[in-house]
């Protein structure tokens, strides 16, 4: 961000590229995504690292023949080369060939009066490839149900965006770094389906 940015912009972005550096952001076939719309940021620069240290098939799976390095971050860029930050790359699910992003589903439903956190994930389904399945922390006092959670998904999201399973949990598995550890809702899934 630049001194002369708002506060807004500030607050919501990860700013600009600095001179010398370029970012974009992608769709799977590489092309460059229109303002507004979400794909992958890839960043190239003199900053940017090279190759990994004598790993050249991970140098191949990050850094494409233009230099490109792929950030697995999923990415918005604004009319004036803003970016922010969505989502990762390795956490999107595909519903019935939409791209789903789980940082988005929710943002949404924290806006339930009942969710006082939430972590989506992707789950296996017969009919649609994917689907949400949604760990939900309660605000105290409230005892939200699963079945009106997905009710009130259902009238503010598209319907592919909607979970098709919710657990409220007391609590959400967290790293040192605050970071909602998604594989352990996972194997959670998993498990559960096994134990079926």
């Amino acid at each position: 961000c630049r001194r002369s940015d708002s506060v807004e912009t500030i607050a919501t972005t990860s700013g600009r590229a600095m001179p010398g550096i370029e970012v974009r952001v992608a769709a799977d076939n590489g092309e460059e995504m229109p303002a507004g719309e979400a794909g992958e940021v890839l960043v190239r620069g003199y900053n940017v690292m090279k190759a990994y240290f004598e790993n050249p098939q991970a140098t191949a799976e990050t850094i494409d023949a233009d230099g490109w390095l792929h950030t697995g971050d999923v990415g918005v860029m604004d009319n004036n080369g803003y970016l922010r930050i969505t989502d990762r790359i390795k956490d999107l699910f595909i519903v019935g060939g939409f791209n789903a992003y789980p940082a988005e589903i929710e943002n949404l439903l924290l806006n339930h009066p009942m969710i006082a956190q939430v972590a989506v994930v992707g789950v296996a389904d017969e009919r649609m490839g994917e689907v949400g399945a949604a760990f939900v922390v309660a605000v105290d006092g409230t005892n939200p149900q699963p079945d009106e959670i997905v009710a009130w998904a259902r009238e503010h999201m598209a319907n592919y965006k909607v979970p098709r399973h919710v657990q409220i949990v007391d609590a959400l598995p967290f790293n040192p770094g605050g970071k909602v550890m998604k594989f352990v809702l996972r194997d959670q899934l998993a498990a559960a389906e096994e134990a079926r």
